[in-house]
């Protein structure tokens, strides 16, 4: 006997000649069959929509690295581009487009950019734990002044501590300790 999720028109012909299902029953049971076909359909239609939304998705990625792209030929990156040449000539990498290396010159900017970043909020974070705050008592020059208290100096112990956040050891040798 077969089952009604494999062939309902079979399924439906053998209980209805056996006097299970009633004309009513085979009626919505057939229209249900309808309405699972209509589903299909509707499940394919949305699959080609989602394949035309990548689609869609996709080109507009490319235009705008396309666009990205012609940027890059008026940007003038704060890293020149002989130092750019220099570090990239030294690791074995040729290219002839500009606005490739510009590209790696603005990377290298944005990596050197955010570890001082971090290592400035090493400082500051240093600074107000050790009773960074200023006092009222204090004069208001010299080595002790107020306007002291609010600079923040960068040491090499937080340029260490951004640097081991990206992987960087940035350990003194054991030649100079």
């Amino acid at each position: 006997m077969a089952t009604p999720s494999s062939q309902p028109s079979t399924f439906l012909a053998s209980t209805a000649s056996s006097g299970y299902l009633s004309q009513t029953d085979i009626t919505q049971s057939q229209s249900n069959v309808a309405s699972t076909s209509t589903a299909s359909t509707s499940q394919a239609q949305a699959s080609q929509t989602q394949q035309s939304r990548q689609a869609l998705e996709e080109a507009r990625k490319d235009r705008t690295l396309a666009e990205f792209m012609l940027m890059l030929d008026d940007y003038e990156p704060l890293i020149p581009n002989e130092v750019t040449d220099y570090y990239l000539q030294k690791v074995g990498f040729e290219c002839e487009d500009v606005r490739l290396k510009r590209l790696l010159s603005l990377a290298a900017q944005k990596f050197v950019s955010d570890i001082a970043a971090d290592a400035y909020q090493h400082a500051r974070i240093r600074t107000h734990a050790a009773g960074g705050r200023i006092r009222v008592n204090q004069p208001l020059t010299g080595p002790g002044s107020a306007k002291d208290k609010t600079r923040t100096t960068l040491t090499m112990e937080d340029l260490s501590a951004a640097l081991a956040e990206y992987g960087i050891n940035s350990r003194k040798s054991e030649y100079y300790l």
